[in-house]
């Protein structure tokens, strides 16, 4: 599977009762995003997008949140000049579940 076939996948609602992906199956996941993206202390995806001023990481935020809003899946984001950090993980998992990484996909398409 690659990126484009994660983007094409829907995020999955998860409400409880899902447990967080680790050891192969998180690290097959992983292997399939931009390397851009970092899974940090094995619970959370993160990349930073860096624009060449706050008008472009604003837009790219606003489409980021109607993707956000569509996916039914909402990062955390950091919002300054020229950067926009994103932060994906599941919290009624309590860490990753395929979901995130189908919407990191989704985001690098933005």
């Amino acid at each position: 599977m690659s990126t484009s076939s994660l983007a094409e996948k829907k995020c999955g609602q998860c409400e409880g009762g899902v447990g967080p992906l680790g050891g192969s199956d998180l690290e097959r996941l992983k292997r399939e995003l931009n390397s851009e993206w970092k899974v940090v202390e094995g619970k959370r995806l993160e990349r930073k997008y860096k624009f060449k001023d706050f008008k472009a990481a604003l837009d790219f935020t606003n489409r980021l949140g109607e993707l956000a809003e569509q996916e039914g899946h909402h990062p955390d984001l950091g919002l300054g000049w020229g950067y926009v950090n994103v932060q994906l993980w599941t919290h009624s998992a309590g860490g990753l579940t395929e979901s995130d990484f189908i919407m990191a996909a989704k985001v690098d398409r933005i």
